[in-house]
């Protein structure tokens, strides 16, 4: 096998890299700004286009894979994202990052399915396949907290550019080594592509990501549940094409694999949890205890130190013969775990909320890993693909619900929670609460800061019950329904 895991290894450098870019712009944003001049329209465009783009594609470039070849269009996409991230790195204007930016979202939609892909093709053994799946589960959840700190280390020592430009030699790697390594692979008969199925899969995921990432900041507007609504008018129709179509992107019968369906469902709870954690201790360790932006992300990085024990013991724990079921459930319950943890913060509990989030965070690899390993080994080889894509779709926008919903429990509790006599700014966000310190005298000025430290560390509170009950149902839906389930 040691050819297969060393393919595993170069495989791992752009998975790396695609979830370091979901958070790579953390620390750049007011270099970028100072530099670019961007509208405020255009700044939260540079931020958001990545994901929207990436997340709109993976259901077609996971079927395109199928069918032209994963390895083939993981070299493609590994060009494609080095040419963005060169372009991105010189943009002279806002538009022109932008666009960078977009494209990077295309190369990125091609290599995460294109990776698991691969990986379900190179280990046919299931507990080698479980190891790999594993390892690839730690590598996709340690990058986003690694992107933050990179993005910081760099520009403070060279310009913002440079965030896009560390991208180059692990592409330029694979390029070189993947076609000597990686093995091609493609369904043999795939029929012709339902192209149709494309504008319609873009309709579905777009408005949806766009309004649940905007409803917990700007809350249930017209704006943003419009577009909801409309995404899944989209979604309802691109059902029906794959339910009649001879040839669809995302076979129905791959829904009907053993365990997939749940698998899918579970895996958006548990991005439902860990993003709509994400939302409160990024804010909690910045604008309540006080830490810079750079330090936070350090601090953040602490608990992902503990993250690649929890996939391999997973895979070790159904070796020896417990029920996958009974796994997934306890990561669930780790999670839950994790969540009571945070429930118990106060204004100054930076050990308290560090132990939250490396809880959490185990957990989610825990369960990463299984239900991954279960859905991929359950889908045929040729829709290796379009199964890893559909995965990966879920947990997009399982990420999106999660913020859109334990972020609005947060935001209901902090408006209640403040004052009456607080500024309407302050009584709004915490973010707004900072801001209007800066303009008031001492002592009202701290008092108002107190004020909204703990208002909103009770909303972070009462999110992580939510969290948590939620997280129990979970756990019990996993016993039951994946019982007895084997990869």
């Amino acid at each position: 096998m040691k050819r297969e895991w060393t393919a595993l290894y170069v495989l791992m450098l752009p998975l790396l890299l695609v979830s370091m870019d979901v958070s790579v712009l953390y620390f750049a944003a007011p270099a970028i700004s100072a530099d670019l001049h961007p509208t405020g329209t255009q700044q939260l465009w540079i931020f958001d286009i990545y994901g929207f783009v990436l997340a709109g594609l993976l259901m077609t470039m996971g079927s395109l894979g199928d069918r032209i070849g994963r390895r083939r269009l993981l070299l493609m996409g590994a060009a494609a994202f080095g040419g963005a991230s060169l372009l991105a790195a010189y943009a002279d204007s806002a538009t022109t990052l932008i666009a960078a930016r977009a494209l990077l979202g295309i190369g990125g939609a091609t290599l995460m399915p294109s990776t698991m892909a691969l990986l379900r093709a190179m280990f046919t053994d299931p507990a080698e396949r479980a190891k790999a799946i594993g390892l690839w589960s730690g590598v996709m959840t340690g990058g986003v907290a690694l992107g933050s700190v990179m993005s910081g280390i760099l520009v403070e020592h060279f310009w913002w550019g440079a965030v896009f430009l560390v991208n180059l030699p692990a592409m330029g790697l694979l390029l070189v080594l993947g076609p000597v390594l990686l093995p091609e692979s493609k369904n043999p008969s795939p029929g012709p592509f339902d192209w149709p199925s494309v504008p319609l899969s873009l309709a579905a995921v777009l408005p949806v990501i766009y309004g649940l990432k905007e409803i917990p900041s700007e809350g249930w507007h017209p704006r943003y549940v419009v577009p909801v609504a409309v995404g899944l008018l989209f979604a309802a129709l691109f059902t029906h094409r794959q339910r009649t179509h001879a040839t669809p992107l995302v076979p129905p019968a791959l829904l009907k694999g053993r365990g997939f369906a749940p698998a899918l469902v579970l895996n958006l709870v548990a991005s439902l949890a860990m993003m709509g954690s994400a939302v409160f201790t990024t804010q909690y360790l910045q604008s309540v205890l006080g830490k810079s932006p750079l330090s936070a992300a350090l601090w953040s990085l602490l608990p992902s130190v503990f993250i690649g024990v929890a996939g391999p013991l997973s895979a070790r724990l159904v070796r020896r013969g417990v029920d996958r079921g009974y796994v997934v459930a306890g990561g669930f319950a780790a999670m839950a775990g994790g969540f009571a943890l945070l429930a118990l913060l106060g204004t100054d509990s930076l050990w308290l909320v560090l132990a939250g989030a490396g809880v959490l965070a185990c957990g989610m690899v825990a369960i990463m890993s299984q239900l991954t390993d279960l859905a991929m080994s359950g889908a045929p080889v040729e829709r290796a693909g379009t199964a890893s894509s559909l995965l990966e779709t879920g947990a997009e926008f399982g990420g999106a619900l999660g913020m859109a919903v334990l972020g609005s429990i947060g935001t209901a509790v902090y408006r209640h929670r403040m004052p009456g006599t607080a500024p309407a700014g302050a009584r709004e966000t915490l973010g707004g609460a900072l801001a209007t310190v800066t303009r008031l005298p001492g002592e009202a000025g701290r008092s108002l800061l107190a004020a909204a430290r703990q208002a909103f560390t009770t909303g972070m509170r009462d999110a992580a019950l939510a969290g948590a009950v939620l997280l129990v149902l979970a756990a019990v839906g996993a016993a039951v329904t994946l019982r007895k389930t084997e990869g």
